[in-house]
């Protein structure tokens, strides 16, 4: 096992081209079901009511924030496993998996707390319609109290994707998700003589389909994961393998805990003008993912190979992972903008549409999209900001894109009193974050990429 462990990673001698495809496409698969079973959740509460809709727009800040929290400890674990994988330190990388699952743990416990003692008070604030409260309550108290799923998920998942076993990723991911999908008109709507349980019964669907993908993921990582060994002596915390970890996780947890204020912002923004607004908002976001999960995918599978050839100090493959990855994320975008400029009716009507909420939602998506070829770019560099440890850039151009610029920009362009005004301000916050993006990939290449030439 230690032999094998120490031949060379195809991460370092694969062709990029083909490298990423291998890496990314069966990520990409399992992002695009992920974003499946979103809208699935979507598509059956619309069906119960507009006011479940809204419930669960309101939920996604929070859903958001869970899952910033184990994808930013995740990408941690990713970056430094890959790295002292790429440097051939066995013990460095089986203490980061060790360490990784003691982060996952702790970070599990607090949503835990806010599941218990949090959800009444966050709805509450939010809206005045009982129906909306008690539903949002219901649905957010289940998916925080049995939140130890995705954090396992996603750790294990993390642990194949480091050691670029993606396919075994994609499967934990798919399985976890199509679980969901067949789950939910079961439990939402009472099918097969089951009882009717409304936006409770997709929560319920939500935490079935996580448990089973982190079973899976977990079996995998035993079974077909020898460059990790797992023992109980790795579980205790290390100071520099815990410090490496949050270095790059802390600020993808930061961007999306971002995500999590600029939704609850939007939120309330939006909510000045109908509560049929907000619902519009919660609905794009499950459209937007089938385009911005596979771009993730990309990203994801790009932090692994650029953070692999940094420990293994190959600049050229570095180079070329990043402009192949500029160049896909690019051309996913563009469709993503010629779908939701041409077929936006389509697109809504899936989820039985009142005509104020078509109205709304077809300018949202039309406006909004007009973003999503400077997102991609953005996006695809700041792969390398992570996986070359300097997160903290990752941190601030989404910083200008979700919340410093997007939320003022949206705040001012409301107060014209016309709400399709508002999603002009994802567009100005887009550019923004363009231009810092651009200045921070000058500043790591002269830092950390040019050096490697020079050697």
């Amino acid at each position: 096992m230690e032999n094998h462990s120490l031949q060379e990673n195809k991460m370092g001698v694969m062709p990029v081209g083909k490298l990423m495809v291998n890496m990314a496409l069966p990520m990409i698969i399992s992002m695009l079901v992920q974003a499946l079973y979103n809208v699935v959740d979507s598509v059956y509460v619309s069906q119960v009511s507009e006011s479940a809709v809204t419930a669960l727009s309101l939920a996604f800040p929070v859903q958001n924030l869970q899952i910033g929290f184990a994808v930013g400890i995740g990408v941690g674990v990713n970056s430094l496993l890959s790295k002292s994988l790429g440097e051939k330190n066995q013990e460095a990388a089986n203490r980061t998996a060790g360490n990784g699952l003691v982060l996952m743990l702790a970070a599990t416990a607090l949503f835990m707390l806010f599941g218990f003692f949090g959800v009444r008070p966050y709805y509450e604030m939010q809206s005045t319609v009982t129906e909306t409260v008690e539903g949002g309550i219901a649905y957010s108290r289940i998916c925080s109290v049995f939140t130890l799923g995705i954090f396992i998920e996603v750790l294990g998942e993390r642990l194949l994707q480091a050691t670029g076993r993606t396919v075994h990723t994609m499967i934990s991911q798919s399985v976890g998700a199509i679980i969901n999908i067949i789950l939910d008109p079961i439990l939402i709507h009472g099918w097969f003589g089951m009882p009717v349980m409304g936006i409770a019964g997709a929560a319920v669907a939500t935490v079935i389909g996580q448990w089973v993908a982190a079973a899976v993921a977990v079996y995998f990582n035993f079974k077909y994961n020898p460059e990790v060994q797992f023992h109980l002596r790795y579980t205790k915390l290390d100071k520099q393998t815990v410090g490496s970890i949050l270095t790059v996780g802390i600020p993808s947890v930061v961007m999306n805990g971002i995500g999590s204020v600029m939704n609850f912002g939007m939120n309330q923004i939006l909510q000045g003008f109908t509560e049929t607004a907000t619902g519009v908002f919660g609905i794009y976001f499950k459209l937007q993912s089938f385009f911005f999960m596979p771009l993730f995918g990309i990203n994801n599978a790009t932090i692994s190979i650029i953070a692999y050839n940094y420990g293994a100090r190959k600049p050229d493959r570095i180079l070329r992972t990043l402009k192949f990855t500029c160049i896909s994320c690019l051309s996913l975008m563009i469709l993503g903008l010629a779908v939701f400029q041409f077929f936006p009716e389509a697109l809504l009507m899936i989820f039985n549409p009142s005509p104020e909420f078509l109205d709304i939602g077809r300018s949202a998506l039309r406006i909004i999209s007009w973003s999503f070829p400077v997102a991609a770019i953005c996006i695809a560099i700041s792969a390398s900001f992570q996986a070359l440890g300097n997160g903290m850039y990752s941190t601030i151009t989404s910083l200008c894109r979700q919340m410093l610029v997007l939320l003022p920009a949206a705040y001012l362009l409301s107060l014209t009193g016309q709400v399709n005004n508002v999603w002009f301000a994802f567009v100005v916050a887009e550019v923004a974050s363009a231009a810092a993006t651009a200045f921070f990939y000058l500043r790591i290449y002269r830092q950390k990429i040019k050096p490697m030439f020079q050697v």
